[in-house]
């Protein structure tokens, strides 16, 4: 899994560089293949970009973000701790990934280290495969505002036929923002039982003229024992899984 996801995250590197998201250097290729200097160069990128790139192209985000504002939810926002909430949120990420990242393996990553393709064609393919993912997770409007906000020319939107032909710097801040959406909307839906939960004991705190307690304090328990009788982890995890399929 590790060796894949170095692959991915060479691929997404290269296809950053190729659409002038990093500074362009000029290199000398030879075959369609890079020097050893500059692929070590590009492998030390990698090692340094890895969480950045992790975010900006997989279901991370949205993850995160539900499981985070989850806590909120409940009443008890340190926990589960941070570590705990990031390292499910990473697991879950190369679970939902998992098909992404085998497409990669076997149509990117084996051919290359067998050298049967150049750089330029394993950065086509890893390009290829993340754009299809994104794009499938991604909302047309939010695609579109993009595409309208980089000023692309008549040529280059006419060219764009298929996921694929998107441009990364187009198609990632768009992946980002739907994602951010998406979870928002899920938040919100998780939000509405624990609110009347919080709703229904202050109103009978004060019906009951008890008002010096907060209604935090006495619907805590309450909202717990909730959610662990609906099997509200497995519910949120499932849900997140199934958002992607």
């Amino acid at each position: 899994m590790i060796r894949i996801a170095v692959g991915v995250l060479a691929g997404v590197s290269l296809a950053l560089a190729q659409n002038q998201i990093i500074p362009p250097v000029e290199v000398k290729i030879g075959e369609g293949n890079l020097d050893t200097t500059i692929r070590l160069l590009i492998l030390l990128t990698i090692l340094a970009l890895a969480p950045s790139i992790l975010i900006m192209t997989t279901s991370f985000i949205r993850i995160v973000v539900v499981l985070s504002v989850l806590r909120q939810a409940l009443g008890i926002p340190q926990i589960p701790p941070n570590q705990v909430i990031i390292a499910l949120a990473l697991f879950l990420t190369f679970f939902i990934m998992k098909p992404v990242f085998e497409e990669i393996n076997a149509n990117a990553l084996v051919p290359y280290t067998k050298e049967e393709i150049t750089d330029r064609e394993f950065l086509t393919r890893v390009s290829a495969a993340l754009k299809k993912f994104m794009a499938s997770q991604t909302r047309k409007d939010t695609v579109d505002v993009f595409l309208e906000t980089a000023k692309l020319s008549e040529e280059e939107r006419s060219a764009i036929k298929k996921p694929e032909d998107i441009p990364l710097s187009v198609l990632i801040p768009a992946f980002m923002v739907s994602e951010l959406t998406t979870a928002f909307e899920i938040v919100f839906l998780l939000y509405i039982p624990f609110l009347i939960v919080d709703i229904v004991v202050a109103s009978i705190l004060i019906s009951m003229g008890i008002i010096m307690i907060p209604p935090q304090l006495i619907s805590l328990p309450f909202k717990i024992m909730l959610f662990v009788l609906a099997s509200g982890w497995e519910l949120v995890v499932l849900s997140l899984v199934r958002s992607y399929m």
